[in-house]
């Protein structure tokens, strides 16, 4: 005889595991769930942080295959490959991404931004699945790309399809997006706090408690996992032990270099708004067709590298050498013009790729250089001579927050990349003159609102949508309504209202919903005598005497934000929609202008 769990026992299983669901999700729905978050926090950085090794161990596997020494190695190669290599590639991601629809092609940063503020962090599948792929070959072929922007798009993709997986409330994923942003750069840096940060800054464009603390977990759990496969070294740490220790000892040499330091910032924000408006630029050819553009962007890429082979792949190793000052000024140079032009017209024109990483780069380059000229300088101006590897880190860290609109995740950026307090005060002063100067000499925002802007899209973030976006329509729906057919007795009414509903939800014949105020029924059944609507024929609802409201159906996962819009383009008002409902009523709760004023935000 087997032992078979009885269907009874089953099925109130079931029920209460749904049951159980249900109230998760409900209580998600709600602005300050600060548990459930910061368990789903945890649960999507880990998810996250997964994708973005998976994507690094498909990348240094394959470069391993045919780089020597280490997989950053691309200037071994010969010269017929430094052409052949990222033309081939760039073909090749052209050909897959024209064999699909345009809306598939939009990925990186920019496409979170988009997806995450004007269609509530519903990331699609197949847009995830061309940047992994995309991003991958594109790496794997040596464009100047950085793998970080793919990062990010991998992560918020991840968050977004286990949210949307769950059913979960548009709300929280605006959270979980945030989580898996910060999972993903503290994976790919291994810098937990600027993971944070950028999420916030950047992507979330917003600090709050509700928000902040799953996104600190959801970035520790991904520098966790990263340091359990890659090790605790820094991202760009060819050799681990040299690179560490001697970035851990620089630090500035006199007071004297201040003057020298915020005019850096200044040299920084020119080359942060070229690499903008050149790449904006080139966003005006996104009409033609993909393949066409990424041919020329591998074309371009190719010829360059015959000549300058270290604007290939992500480029940490040129990092290296310039922090160690391997590399002349007039290698410097050219790399800085080379990288620049290279990246600005690959991503500009589509290639699947980052800009975070060539920003580093260029930025440690164009430090080089003023480190060079700084001790040139160095017996007239200050005291002794600069600190090796002092102005690449400041550089790095400039330019990425001048390119990005970002100071305080690239002075986390940094504080993490060095282990070096004494980075602190000459950091915070040179991003804070080269993002101004970007900003209010030259007028770029950062890069990623306006390569929207740019392709006729816009980011709405005005306070007023930042709350509403943060609380789903079940945490402020009137659930005190009842369902009634459209013709019903004296009894029935009277019955209808013994719960002293709110509203009464009136279901015409022809399945349409009408919305009547429960007062408005009271009303009409106290004035009428008990006798005549006892006798005579029964009432129809959508007759009598009263204020009846047209209500659209909104789903369940709804945001307040998504309910303001319906109501805003002349709903009525709105009934909340279960996901199934097959034994039940489909009506979850109401939504009106008043409730959602009245709502505790």
């Amino acid at each position: 005889m087997t032992d078979h769990q009885p269907p009874g026992n089953y099925l109130r299983a079931k029920q209460r595991i749904q049951f159980a669901v249900d109230a998760f999700r409900h209580r998600l729905a709600y602005i300050d769930a600060l548990p459930q978050l910061t368990f789903l926090g945890l649960i999507t950085g880990m998810a996250a942080a997964l994708v973005i090794v998976a994507f690094r161990l498909l990348i240094a596997f394959s470069l391993n295959l045919f780089l020597p020494e280490h997989s950053e190695n691309f200037e071994a190669l010969t010269d017929q490959w430094h052409f052949w290599l990222p033309f081939l590639g760039a073909v090749a991601v052209g050909l897959g991404m024209q064999a699909l629809q345009r809306e598939n092609h939009q990925v990186s940063v920019g496409h979170v931004l988009d997806r995450l503020h004007n269609h509530q962090a519903q990331l699609p599948l197949l847009n995830w699945l061309v940047q992994f792929f995309g991003g991958a070959l594109c790496l794997i072929s040596g464009q100047s790309v950085g793998r970080e922007g793919p990062a990010v798009h991998l992560g918020a993709g991840a968050a977004s399809q286990l949210g949307q997986w769950l059913k979960l409330p548009n709300n929280s994923l605006h959270t979980l997006v945030g989580c898996g942003v910060a999972a993903a750069i503290a994976t790919s840096f291994n810098t937990p706090m600027a993971g944070v940060i950028f999420a916030m800054e950047v992507v979330l464009m917003e600090y709050t408690i509700a928000g902040f603390l799953p996104v600190i977990l959801a970035s520790v759990s991904g520098a966790a996992i990263a340091q359990a496969v890659f090790g605790e070294g820094i991202a760009f740490s060819v050799n681990l032990a040299t690179t560490e220790t001697a970035i851990r000892s620089i630090h500035m040499t006199s007071l004297w270099e201040l003057p020298y330091i915020a005019l850096a910032g200044v040299v920084v924000a020119v080359f942060a708004a070229l690499i903008i408006r050149l790449q904006l630029l080139l966003c005006r050819f996104q009409h033609l067709p993909i393949a066409l553009r990424l041919s020329l962007a591998g074309l371009i890429s190719g010829a360059v590298a015959l000549y300058i082979p270290h604007i290939m792949g992500v480029g940490y190793d040129t990092v290296k050498a310039a922090i160690f000052g391997d590399l002349g000024l007039n290698l410097l140079l050219l790399i800085i013009a080379a990288k620049l032009f290279v990246t600005a017209t690959g991503i500009g024109l589509g290639m699947p790729g980052g800009i975070i990483g060539p920003t580093l780069v260029i930025g440690a380059c164009l430090g080089g250089v003023l480190e060079i000229v700084g001790n040139t300088l160095s017996p007239l101006s200050f005291d002794g001579n600069i600190d090796t590897g002092i102005y690449v880190l400041l550089g790095m860290s400039a330019m990425m927050a001048a390119v990005l609109n970002a100071p305080l995740a690239a002075l986390m950026a940094v504080l993490e990349l060095t282990y070096n307090p004494n980075m602190i005060f000459p950091t915070m002063l040179i991003i804070v003159i080269a993002c101004i100067t970007t900003r209010q000499v030259f007028g770029c925002e950062g890069i990623f609102l306006a390569q929207l802007a740019a392709g006729g899209r816009s980011v709405q973030f005005k306070p007023l949508f930042q709350v509403l976006r943060r609380a789903g329509v079940r945490s402020v729906m009137d659930t005190r309504f009842v369902c009634s057919s459209q013709m019903i007795s004296y009894d029935e009414a009277k019955n209808v209202l013994s719960n002293h509903p709110m509203w009464v939800v009136v279901e015409e014949l022809n399945k349409d919903k009408y919305l009547l105020r429960a007062t408005d029924l009271a009303a009409y059944l106290d004035q009428a005598s008990e006798q005549e609507l006892a006798l005579e024929k029964d009432i129809d609802l959508l007759e009598i005497p009263a204020r009846r409201y047209k209500p659209l159906p909104i789903h369940q996962q709804a945001n307040l934000y998504e309910a303001q819009k319906l109501l805003q383009k002349g709903a009525e008002a709105l009934y909340v929609e279960r996901l199934s409902s097959p034994l039940t009523t489909p009506v979850m709760g109401i939504v009106t202008h008043s409730t959602i004023e009245d709502g505790q935000l």
